[in-house]
């Protein structure tokens, strides 16, 4: 009702308006009327808008009441959710303060847990990396890593992977396996070929006719073969092995030490060269002390068995007193020159005499061929004595070397320092290397010298008491061809 009213006052105005504008100027009464009937239908025409625009109004009223309505409706629900979750809220800050309180009384036994598996984590990497078994098995380490990465709690499926790797390893230590694989080679380039694991012991190659040992750098991805090859007798075990044609196979305890050593075995010659100059006199004793030794040897078994053989059938002659076979003996070996002739022939010439001369001549003989009999063995003794003394030689002046070094350039460089310590331990090694079995060897020639001695005055005693016994005998009883001392030393001399 106040929409129209002021629209009626708004026509009001408009129609006074005209009748002042009417006055104003002058016009014609026509002009006047139809300004009027243009005014009332202007009127009417508002009116009729007034009320459109009421009825409008009104009906959007009605649309504007039931939306304040509905809005005042879901603002009701709304309050009566938040005031739900207000309570949720509070029943979760509860529940939440629960959980922190049990959290922190378990999170010192997850980390616990968490690290002892990462500890085993870590174990199990260095083990893989420094494995052989680990060539061709990329996934157990990718099993592995993700454990050691730092903020990464481990569940329940990597500690189930880790188990699997654990024993996936002990499997394959316990496995003896023959596969084609891919290695790097002695060349440095990767090639192909047979390799034959016996669990972690060894790994060997056999390719394009070679066979050699494969070692595992930790860290690395592949085989390598040792820039070495075994030796002859163990390349023929491992091609046997490897053929089934031998149940026995060359392994290394060590994990691999004894392997490398093969690449760092310095050779004979090496490590003479590394001794000095003391080693030439150490070598010269070892080569004369060998040549006396060979010499001796020779000469004492000529000499032993010509003294039991000689002597023994001279004593079988003279015991029954046949004098000429033993001439004719003496005779046959008189141009050897053995000390054993030299004895018999003056035993043969005394015979006429008394015991007493008799045996002083034998003896005579015997200490004549001493000489003769022990010709250097004092020789071996001495250089048995000196080598080592070589040897201490050259340490004393390896370490006075040695010293020298660390005077000029300190020790913060041990290789400057190696040359002098390895003349003294060469040089050390060597002498008593050449020392003990010339000291051994001497004492052996020097029981075998007085072994020989001792069967050569055992044999003398016999052919006086065999000489003394035919003196004994009656004319009748001696042999035809017992004769004068004299006839003897003829026959001797001629």
């Amino acid at each position: 009702m106040r929409i129209r009213a002021s629209y009626v006052f708004v026509a009001g105005l408009a129609l006074l308006a005209f009748i002042l504008l009417a006055a104003s100027y002058p016009a014609s009464a026509q002009d006047i009327r139809q300004a009027e009937q243009k005014a009332r239908l202007d009127r009417e025409a508002a009116l009729e808008e007034a009320l459109q625009a009421e009825g409008r109004i009104l009906a959007d009223r009605e649309l504007l009441m039931a939306e304040v309505l509905r809005l005042e409706n879901e603002q009701a629900d709304l309050e009566a959710e938040l005031q739900a979750l207000v309570v949720r809220q509070d029943e979760g800050r509860i529940e939440l303060a629960d959980l922190s309180r049990q959290w922190a009384g378990m999170e010192l036994g997850f980390r616990e847990i968490s690290g002892n598996v990462r500890v085993a984590a870590r174990d199990l990497e260095s083990l893989l990396r420094a494995s052989p078994l680990s060539a061709g098995a990329d996934w157990r380490l990718k099993a592995v890593t993700p454990l050691l990465e730092k903020g990464y709690f481990p569940d329940i499926d990597d500690i189930a992977a880790m188990t699997t790797v654990f024993f996936d390893e002990i499997d394959r230590g316990s496995q003896v396996t023959l596969r084609e694989g891919s290695f790097v080679g002695r060349d440095g380039l990767e090639t192909t070929g047979e390799i034959f694991q016996l669990g972690k012991f060894i790994s060997v190659y056999r390719s394009a006719g070679e066979t050699g040992f494969l070692t595992w750098t930790p860290g690395g991805a592949h085989l390598f073969a040792l820039s070495e090859l075994p030796s002859r007798g163990v390349r023929r075990s491992l091609d046997r092995y490897l053929a089934g044609e031998s149940e026995s196979v060359p392994v290394d305890m060590s994990g691999g030490t004894t392997l490398r050593q093969l690449t760092h075995q310095a050779g004979l010659i090496d490590q003479l060269r590394a001794g000095g100059p003391i080693i030439w006199p150490i070598l010269l004793i070892a080569v004369a002390a060998l040549g006396i030794v060979v010499f001796k040897i020779v000469f004492l078994n000529r000499l032993h068995g010509n003294t039991d053989r000689v002597m023994g059938q001279v004593n079988e002659l003279a015991a029954v007193g046949d004098w000429t076979g033993c001439d004719r003996i003496v005779g046959e070996h008189s141009g050897k020159n053995l000390p054993v002739i030299h004895v018999i022939r003056a035993g043969l010439g005394a015979r006429d005499e008394d015991r007493e001369t008799l045996e002083s001549t034998l003896q005579e003989a015997i200490l004549h061929e001493l000489p003769r009999i022990q010709r250097g063995i004092s020789i071996l003794a001495v250089l048995g004595a000196v080598a080592p003394l070589l040897g201490l030689l050259g340490t004393v002046t390896g370490m006075i070397d040695t010293f020298r070094v660390i005077t000029m350039f300190g020790t913060s460089d041990p290789k400057l320092m190696s040359g002098g310590i390895s003349e003294a331990l060469v040089t050390t090694e060597l002498g008593l290397a050449v020392a003990i079995p010339i000291m051994l060897l001497h004492t052996w020639l020097s029981r075998r010298t007085d072994r020989l001695i001792g069967d050569m005055e055992e044999k003398a005693v016999q052919l006086t008491n065999i000489v003394q016994k035919q003196k004994l005998l009656p004319e009748s009883g001696r042999g035809s061809g017992s004769g004068p001392a004299n006839g003897f030393g003829k026959s001797v001399d001629g």
